[in-house]
């Protein structure tokens, strides 16, 4: 197990996830058509080419995925009871096919669950950063995570 218990975050962990990952077309068309996802600027080479962007832009949705599946081994793997949110989600930079995508959390907030005495809730700060070190992705988590067994 791989993830940590509650009590074993404080605020101010930083944690640069080992796992990179470059964006395939394949990744991008997948996930546009799995969620039913039909903007030209993910499919359609030749919109793609006629935006601002002049190529295609990788599904944000699976950028944001991503992020977070990059983060989970080292965070909540094998001691998350759920997450509970995601909060204030933001795209500052595009994503492309061939881009290197590596993730970094910081914890921003530990509390003990006010219902569940078993666990407590971190929030965490996940930064997807691309080849060139620009954040592309940035989201807060807030995860129910077990405490440690008596």
């Amino acid at each position: 197990m791989a993830g940590r218990y509650f009590e074993e975050w404080s605020v101010g962990d930083r944690l640069s996830h080992d796992i990179r990952r470059t964006v395939t077309e394949t990744d991008n068309l997948l996930f546009s058509t799995m969620t039913h996802n039909p903007q030209p600027l993910h499919l359609d080479a030749e919109a793609a080419k006629a935006s601002e962007f002049g190529k295609i832009l990788v599904n944000g949705t699976f950028t944001f995925a991503l992020m977070i599946g990059l983060s989970v081994g080292d965070t909540t793997l094998g001691t998350l009871v759920a997450n509970l949110g995601y909060d204030k989600l933001v795209m500052p930079k595009p994503v492309f096919i061939g881009d290197t995508m590596r993730a970094q959390t910081e914890v921003v907030e530990t509390r003990a669950s006010s219902s569940r005495p078993q666990a407590g809730i971190v929030t965490f700060q996940h930064e997807l950063l691309n080849q060139r070190d620009e954040v592309v992705c940035r989201c807060l988590r807030s995860a129910l995570v077990q405490r440690k067994p008596a």
